[in-house]
């Protein structure tokens, strides 16, 4: 079913990813590969193209490829390492990164039975932003932390992870104390919309708007330059 009203997606894609998910071979995603190219690729691509000019204005920098792996999540995974061996994923992510790394990003996704848009950041190594800028960066700015927290806490999920002995622990709710920055692994704040919303024709705007309202997380979190 085709998407109307002006609207990019249609409700279709929610089916597409959970017959995906029961169906999880290759065999089925060769036979339904022209409906994963209309109901997914291709709105994501529209949805790209509607963005990235309001995107470009917050932060030049941001990569605007067009590229899978740099503005697109991949649907294949990698298996090799993983105990779930199905080889693709039920879901796919717009992402806005600058170049060279992937420690922070804006980003929106749509899965199965759900649809997000936010900032999240990670820590991939001793190096990366979120352990050089951010941790310190958090330590030294609760006050900040917490009005970020009254401005977006009505509308945003926030959560934070921990790592001991190679597990890691989700923590609900706004790393505001210095002492949750010393440990953090990663950090999400994102807006989750009912599904419906993805097949409306402000669609575009919204994630749009989500992502002028957390970009000063995304500041804080890994540029040099931030300012209070």
């Amino acid at each position: 079913m085709a998407a109307t009203n002006g609207a990019i997606f249609s409700r279709d894609i929610f089916r597409f990813f959970r017959e995906l998910g029961r169906n999880n071979h290759k065999a089925w995603m060769d036979e339904n590969r022209g409906r994963y190219r209309g109901l997914v690729v291709e709105p994501f691509r529209a949805l790209f193209n509607r963005v990235a000019p309001a995107v470009q204005k917050l932060n030049p920098g941001f990569v605007s490829s067009g590229r899978v792996g740099e503005n697109f999540s991949r649907i294949n995974r990698d298996i090799r390492f993983a105990k779930d061996k199905s080889p693709y994923r039920t879901q796919m992510y717009l992402l806005f990164a600058e170049a060279g790394s992937e420690a922070g990003q804006l980003y929106a996704g749509i899965s199965a039975e759900a649809v997000t848009c936010g900032f999240r950041i990670y820590s991939d190594s001793r190096t990366s932003p979120l352990v050089q800028i951010a941790r310190p960066r958090g330590q030294e700015n609760s006050a900040w932390i917490e009005r970020q927290r009254r401005r977006l806490g009505r509308k945003y999920d926030s959560y934070w992870y921990t790592s001991e002995k190679g597990e890691w622990t989700k923590h609900n709710g706004w790393p505001v104390r210095p002492e949750d920055w010393k440990k953090l692994q990663g950090w999400v704040v994102r807006r989750k919309f009912a599904p419906g919303a993805a097949v409306r024709g402000e669609f575009p705007r919204e994630i749009a708007k989500v992502f002028r309202e957390v970009y000063p997380l995304y500041e804080f979190a890994r540029s040099p330059q931030w300012k209070r």
